[in-house]
């Protein structure tokens, strides 16, 4: 590993860090680069970091396009790319700035996801959807939170991310419905309670959605989804 590490960026540093790549489709992604630049900021700084740019995802990502948005949400995700989401994790950083970063994923999906991404489902593959929508689809999938209801620690941190799934099945989005559904199946194993509350409560307040869509959603209801 050859690339320089960061930890002391500006936030505007740290954007153009993250999303301001090139993309190439006939190539690997910027950060699988031996000589890749890295992130090492500190927890608390990474938290802030992420923090500002999803409560202002619109403004902040409007100078990117969707496919480098894709890319680099991807970086920011997934543990495979880069260690941003184990500040979430770090209690080194106060449950408040946690929290709040948590709850701005929800900005991110109704200022951001639920804006660019077109009405196709990722779990079938449908053609002709857009770049951004691989990342909505798969941001809680490869994300490396999963919830542990037997840890008292993690109570409060797991609800949390449970209410930001519930308030993103609210969106007009399918997209970010299906997003949401995607999570929630992957937690149902943990939290079969509420996962069927969240989902029955979706269902019920939506009885014309589309069949795919509701057949997502009971595959969800049973934690069957990939």
């Amino acid at each position: 590993m050859t690339g320089r590490p960061f930890s002391d960026l500006t936030f505007e540093e740290w954007v153009l860090f993250v999303f301001d790549h090139h993309v190439d489709d006939s190539r690997l992604e910027w950060y699988w680069d031996i000589d890749a630049d890295r992130w090492e900021g500190p927890p608390a700084l990474t938290v802030e970091y992420l923090t500002r740019a999803f409560e202002n995802s619109q403004s902040v990502f409007a100078p990117y396009s969707d496919s480098q948005l894709n890319q680099g949400l991807w970086y920011l995700a997934s543990n495979a790319c880069s260690s941003h989401m184990f500040a979430l994790m770090d209690a080194s950083v106060p449950w408040p700035a946690r929290q709040r970063c948590i709850n701005s994923i929800h900005m991110l999906y109704k200022d951001c996801f639920a804006k660019r991404c077109t009405p196709h489902l990722g779990h079938l593959d449908e053609p002709g959807a857009g770049p951004l929508n691989s990342i909505c689809y798969m941001w809680w999938d490869i994300i490396p939170l999963a919830g542990l209801p037997d840890d008292p620690a993690r109570r409060e941190m797991d609800q949390a991310i449970l209410q930001v799934m519930d308030a993103t099945l609210q969106l007009d989005s399918i997209a970010c419905q299906e997003s949401a559904l995607h999570g929630l199946g992957h937690w149902q194993p943990h939290y079969a309670g509420r996962v069927e509350e969240i989902i029955q409560g979706f269902l019920g307040h939506n009885k014309l959605l589309q069949e795919n869509l509701r057949a997502y959603a009971m595959s969800a209801l049973n934690g069957c989804v990939l």
